[in-house]
């Protein structure tokens, strides 16, 4: 039982709420549904803290972006990540993965999920969403990455 207890304490700390019961029995779902015993344990946080610590902790990074100071700042204030504060990309990447945010000094200050691939990165760097469109093709979202998508380090 302390090994469920455990797990289901690390499962609370990821925003996740956990139900200890019998396996015992043919049907053990359909036991606690007819109001069988079992331990609730509650989530802690929310569900957007748990991706949160998702994206720092489990997904490895596909690639990275250096900032510039203006970003920096933008960073530390909440803000999302923009192209017109990217310096250089490295790595090949696709939309949806992970990437490492690098400061000046080429230390990790953020990982985020990017909404663009690395050749998109690569032709809007340094650029405003107002020329998107001219170097892409199309008119993309505003963030390279969202500040919903994004984890300070």
């Amino acid at each position: 039982m302390r090994t469920k207890i455990a797990a289901a304490r690390i499962a609370q700390s990821f925003g996740c709420a956990t139900v200890i019961a019998s396996g015992r029995g043919g049907h053990p779902l359909r036991a606690l549904g007819d109001g069988g015993r079992a331990t609730v344990i509650d989530a802690k946080g929310s569900p957007a803290r748990a991706y949160k610590q998702w994206i720092a902790g489990t997904l490895v990074p596909a690639g990275s972006v250096s900032v510039d100071a203006g970003a920096m700042a933008a960073l530390s204030a909440g803000r999302s990540l923009l192209p017109a504060g990217v310096k250089a990309v490295e790595g090949t990447f696709e939309r949806g993965v992970c990437l490492r945010v690098l400061g000046s000094e080429g230390q990790e200050v953020a990982r985020g999920i990017t909404a663009y691939t690395s050749s998109e990165t690569q032709a809007i760097l340094g650029r405003p969403s107002s020329e998107f469109e001219a170097h892409l093709g199309y008119s993309g979202p505003d963030e390279l990455i969202h500040r919903n998508d994004l984890v300070l380090m």
